[in-house]
């Protein structure tokens, strides 16, 4: 007996119209912070004074998400939309799906280690060549983004430019609210700011479009080379080694080594769960929660026409640092990264 060939999944769409490419770059604020709660959590699973290197990696690596976060925003108000983050939509129970990525891949939140590693490679891995562009279930970040930058272009091509950027610009916001990255923050005005603003969230994730393990940054912690993408930074902490100069995607990183120990990452379970009710466990996952739904209402009123909230969104990420650090302290504590309603939050 015959048995039928596999369907190859159908080629998305193209976004067509106005309506449509506000609904993506929502989805890609959605995609941006999905990232955020693995990396926080891989990240504070880190003991800086034993791990220096992986601190530095997975913390610059989610800084440099927040900037693609805000980048994403400016786009959607560029093009008259209105960013969404402090919504039940944004924290769904791990392990989780990409917003509209392919269905068989799912993040959990896992200290850091093997697991994290896998995760965070396919997260940000390269779209391969010729990889056609992915408005949903995209299998690459690189395709979702290219989706979106084929509905510009086309939107652009039929309307207008001035049609499709009438957002309001002072709602975008800018460099001079966002620091602690070689990315650039800056606000999206027209075709030409909003293609730079996409080629910087992908090349940062996955290098530049010549196949080049570099994302066309200087690194912030060591001026002296230049930024290696997100996934060639896993890389290297999965294989030991640096990138040098002349090494390639093929090659592998051939420079200095990288020492990680994994003997010394804080034991939390995987995808954690509510403690019992009134526990001091509990009791500390509901004040990381409401700190960080609180989070989530400074960007969004930050993206929303009063960027100096970004200020104040800064000093509660350093208040959630604190907070769930002391949190994993506690034996089979764990960042649940659940939503708080506005009302309960007080």
């Amino acid at each position: 007996m015959k048995h039928a060939k596999p369907q190859k999944a159908a080629v998305s769409p193209r976004i067509g119209t106005l309506d449509s490419l506000r609904e993506h770059l929502q989805w890609a604020i959605e995609l941006e912070h999905a990232t955020l709660p693995p990396y926080l959590t891989a990240l504070y699973s880190l003991d800086p004074e034993r791990n220096p290197e992986a601190v530095e990696v997975v913390g610059g690596v989610f800084v440099e998400e927040m900037l693609h976060l805000a980048l994403a925003a400016n786009l959607l108000n560029a093009v008259g939309g209105r960013p969404l983050l402090d919504t039940p939509r944004m924290l769904p129970p791990y392990p989780r799906r990409l917003p509209h990525g392919d269905p068989s891949f799912e993040v959990s939140l896992v200290p850091f280690g093997a697991e994290a590693l896998e995760m965070f490679l396919r997260l940000e891995q390269p779209a391969p060549p010729g990889a056609p562009p992915e408005g949903d279930r995209y299998e690459t970040i690189g395709q979702f983004y290219a989706a979106i930058e084929q509905g510009l272009r086309h939107l652009c091509d039929q309307l207008g430019e001035q049609a499709v950027f009438c957002g309001d610009p002072a709602r975008q916001v800018s460099g001079a609210h966002f620091r602690h990255t070689g990315g650039s923050l800056f606000a999206a005005e027209d075709l030409e700011s909003a293609l730079g603003a996409l080629e910087e969230i992908v090349e940062q994730g996955e290098g530049t479009a010549s196949g080049s393990v570099w994302d066309g940054d200087q690194d912030v912690f060591h001026p002296e080379r230049d930024e290696v993408a997100h996934y060639y930074r896993f890389q290297e902490l999965k294989l030991g080694h640096r990138y040098q100069r002349g090494d390639t995607p093929e090659s592998g990183p051939t420079g200095e080594k990288i020492s990680v120990d994994l003997a010394d990452v804080r034991p939390i379970g995987r995808n954690p769960r509510p403690a019992v009710p009134g526990s001091a466990i509990r009791t500390a996952q509901e004040e990381f929660n409401r700190t960080y739904c609180d989070l989530l209402q400074l960007l969004e009123q930050a993206f929303n026409g009063s960027p100096k909230q970004l200020a104040d969104a800064t000093r509660t990420m350093f208040t959630l640092k604190g907070q769930v650090q002391a949190l994993m302290k506690m034996p089979d504590g764990g960042p649940t990264f659940e939503y708080v309603p506005r009302e309960s939050r007080r």
